[in-house]
């Protein structure tokens, strides 16, 4: 399965294009998440792209607000499982700047949404944050916590190399839906029961955190905007990211556009 990055006109967004089918398009907008268990997948008049969220963080880290991500087939290559591939082609390729300002989406007041102990909080800020915390019974995770300023040295450095995870009887699960079909000890942190079948050691103390939060931005990505808000999240997942992009937008009074970055 082959992907190729390309320049698009300002305010045109991520938009994926599938070459095997005509060229058809998927804009990267929440109205076309169609699913949200192990991964984010648009859909658009029955047209699939799965697993999009790594490369929406990345190009969203990155800076690039407007870009025509070509792909062969119905999912976005899973690379070694983290962000800092896609990461490394962008800046090898370099990011063209458009004559045009750019629009940001502010955060005007508080939105929250909430599940069976899970929540996601977006506030107002100067810039984008996100605090994410995670627990599992698992003891190479427990609970851990982040908080990152997203910036692009940042993300690259601290965020983007951070690997998927799963659990070993998972795996097969995954298969069945059809996802995860190049995966290998290779592109994820497979869990056992009280330990790791992969052979090299973890890329951070707290790896998993660090990928949920890669998660967290790609999904936020959808917005199609650099955004001035911090978001607080608590055990949350593609779904709870979602229902918060929904509610966020459904709300008018939340968020407004502005070309200024803080005021």
């Amino acid at each position: 399965m082959a992907i190729q990055l390309g320049p698009a006109p300002a305010y045109t967004g991520i938009v994926f294009r599938r070459v095997d089918l005509e060229d058809f398009e998927i804009p990267a907008s929440p109205q076309y998440v169609a699913h949200e268990s192990y991964a984010t997948a648009l859909v658009r008049k029955g047209v699939l792209v799965a697993t999009v969220e790594h490369l929406l963080a990345a190009l969203f880290g990155c800076g690039v607000d407007n870009a025509i991500v070509e792909l062969d087939g119905f999912e976005v290559p899973i690379m070694d499982g983290s962000a800092a591939p896609f990461v490394e082609l962008i800046q090898a390729a370099g990011v063209l700047r458009l004559d045009a300002p750019r629009q940001y989406l502010r955060i005007l007041k508080p939105v929250e949404v909430t599940d069976d102990g899970k929540s996601m909080v977006i506030s107002p800020a100067p810039a984008f944050s996100i605090h994410c915390t995670i627990e599992f019974d698992h003891p190479l995770i427990g609970r851990q916590q982040r908080e990152v300023l997203v910036r692009e040295e940042v993300f690259t450095r601290e965020i983007a190399p951070a690997r998927t995870f799963g659990f070993f009887h998972e795996v097969e699960s995954l298969r069945k839906l059809g996802l995860i079909r190049g995966g290998s000890l290779e592109n994820a942190i497979v869990l056992t029961q009280d330990g790791l079948l992969n052979p090299d050691r973890l890329r951070f103390p707290d790896e998993f955190v660090r990928h949920k939060i890669i998660d967290l931005i790609g999904d936020m990505a959808l917005l199609g905007r650099p955004i001035l808000g911090r978001v607080t999240a608590v055990c949350a997942g593609h779904a709870l990211h979602n229902a918060l992009v929904t509610k966020l937008l459904r709300d008018p009074l939340a968020w407004e556009f502005t070309e200024v970055a803080s005021k």
